[in-house]
């Protein structure tokens, strides 16, 4: 119930001193809300920032995000583990262009990790949740990117209440199902279908869609692939919006509907 109430805290607190402000205007809002979990080394955290900051910085994303009405997206990096470690790595930042992305993935890279523990998938959403609402920006689209290694929690708050309150204020939920750590793959981390159990549990949404990652290679081609659709989807909204189309971003965007199963090497 404490934590519960701290969340509520946090959440009351945020979105207060974002009326109190003007709010800037974006394509988009994500969190980029990674597992920093008791499965996951520090090599492992490393890597998966690794295939963040190459994401963010990479000339398709950049493209992708200077469709947008706007021109920029605001960005916070989170690592979550127990129910009381989610832990900012990279604050709220605004990128729209390559110099801002090059400072986000050096921020990225350089912060020492501060989440442990075991899951705790829910206070990890609410907390995303909150991050959005209590921000001083105002994005078309909203977005948590969620990724894991399980679908299991361990604690907190309930994962269907915290997506529930999530998917109410119109936060979209995606998901990346890390299958293999490794390069030399050994196997999933879990005994069931995690990309099943994703879609069912976690993610949520128009568009909602799941993609994965099974070594560091196709880590690094997932995050990069699950930005551009993130991205994609904001600008193609806010020319929708403007009454444009724009047929270069045809490729890039997941129909509505929800990605459940993944074969190797595709995505949504």
């Amino acid at each position: 119930m404490a934590m519960r109430q701290l969340i509520a805290a946090v959440f009351l607190i945020g979105t207060l001193e974002a009326h109190g402000a003007a709010a800037e205007r974006v394509d988009l809002e994500l969190v980029l809300l990674a597992d920093a979990s008791r499965s996951i080394d520090d090599a492992e955290i490393r890597f998966q920032r690794q295939g963040y900051a190459a994401a963010i910085t990479h000339p398709e994303v950049l493209g992708a995000i200077s469709q947008g009405f706007e021109q920029r997206i605001a960005v916070t990096y989170v690592e979550w583990g127990e129910a009381s470690s989610q832990e900012v790595v990279v604050p709220w930042t605004v990128v729209d262009g390559p110099d801002s992305a090059a400072a986000f993935a050096a921020a990225l890279l350089e912060a020492p990790r501060r989440a442990f523990g075991p899951n705790a998938i829910g206070n990890a959403i609410a907390v995303a949740h909150a991050l959005i609402e209590g921000n001083e920006f105002d994005g078309y689209r909203k977005v948590i990117d969620f990724s894991g290694d399980s679908a299991y929690s361990f604690g907190g708050m309930p994962i269907a209440v915290a997506r529930g309150a999530a998917l109410a204020a119109d936060i979209v939920i995606n998901g990346l199902a890390i299958l293999c750590h490794a390069e030399e793959c050994s196997g999933r981390p879990v005994n069931y279908d995690l990309e099943t159990a994703f879609a069912d549990t976690i993610i949520g949404g128009p568009a909602s869609f799941v993609v994965t990652a099974d070594g560091d290679d196709r880590f690094a081609e997932a995050v990069r692939r699950k930005l551009l659709l993130e991205i994609a989807g904001a600008a193609s909204q806010d020319l929708r919006l403007a009454g444009q189309e724009d047929s270069s971003l045809a490729g890039l965007l997941a129909p509505q509907r929800t990605c459940r199963r993944q074969v190797p090497g595709a995505f949504c």
